[in-house]
């Protein structure tokens, strides 16, 4: 499922116009994202919950010239699903 086709899904099943519905989609996506940049986790009971992860510096390999470089530290964005959301995918 594509943004369109969620938009579609969200608009039909709320009884909002798609413009509305995407309008939504955008704010939702937007707060999460604003509070995994400030640090905080977003939980969504039932759901899952985003949270931000750090991972370390690290070394590795160029693959094309086999030479050992280091990977910078850098935050990555994790989501965990809830229960309600693994019992309904099983």
């Amino acid at each position: 499922m594509n943004k369109t086709e969620l938009v579609s899904s969200i608009a039909e099943k709320s009884g909002l116009s798609k413009a509305d519905a995407k309008k939504a989609l955008d704010a939702t996506v937007e707060a999460i994202a604003g509070a995994l940049k400030a640090g905080d986790k977003v939980a969504l009971v039932g759901f899952g919950t985003f949270s931000v992860s750090e991972r370390p510096e690290r070394q590795g390999i160029n693959p094309a010239t086999k030479e050992t470089i280091t990977i910078a530290a850098k935050k990555i964005a994790k989501f965990k699903a809830g229960a309600d959301l693994d019992n309904a995918i099983n």
